[in-house]
């Protein structure tokens, strides 16, 4: 009987363990998708001018780690079967048109359907990727802040595995992509005096 108290106590030490580090998870991923929100309506706004590109690529830098962090722990396993409805989700469209006017001639790029099973190019827009990401991560927020801590956990990793996940490395490759472009592409003779410049102070 003493051994069964000890591993009964030992189960419920692991199980309050186990639900305190995926409170905090929780909290950190609702932390950190807010700051993405905020940084993709800014950007959306129209008001940050040049510095528009490296706020996006700081912050999808910053999710992609968020999503490391959720596609490495266990299944979450929602506490009951069915999802909780947490109302309409914002809009996410008045942003998405935002995002697709401030990147005007550099938001389409070329696309892989999937790596593995499907190579074929298809059509891919950065801003249509952003806004994905942005809808995926407000409907966790919004269970997360009716205190609906497991089911918006469960949501973040299934969405992270499934959408935003692949849509949010996407729209970070062609970010890196554009700015290696708008900093390295220069012609020669703006090479050639740089370099003179550097050798001759």
């Amino acid at each position: 009987m003493a051994d069964e108290a000890i591993e009964t106590t030992g189960a419920e030490a692991a199980e309050a363990a186990e639900a305190v580090e995926l409170a905090q998870l929780a909290a950190t991923t609702a932390l950190e998708a807010r700051d993405y929100l905020d940084a993709v309506t800014e950007v959306a706004s129209g008001q940050l001018g040049s510095t528009a590109l490296s706020v996006l690529l700081l912050a999808l830098s910053q999710l992609q780690v968020t999503g490391a962090r959720l596609g490495a722990v266990a299944d979450v396993v929602p506490a009951r079967r069915f999802e909780p409805d947490a109302g309409p989700d914002p809009d996410v469209d008045p942003v998405r048109a935002g995002l697709a006017n401030v990147l005007e001639g550099v938001d389409d790029y070329a696309d892989v359907a999937d790596p593995l099973t499907d190579a074929h190019l298809v059509r891919g827009a950065l801003s249509d990727d952003l806004a994905s990401v942005a809808a995926d991560l407000v409907h966790g927020v919004r269970h997360f802040e009716r205190g609906e801590v497991t089911e918006a956990l469960w949501w973040w990793q299934f969405s992270y595995l499934s959408s935003w996940g692949v849509r949010s490395s996407a729209a970070l490759r062609v970010l890196q992509s554009l700015l290696g472009h708008l900093r390295l592409d220069v012609d020669a003779e703006t090479a050639s005096d740089a370099e003179f410049d550097a050798l001759h102070p």
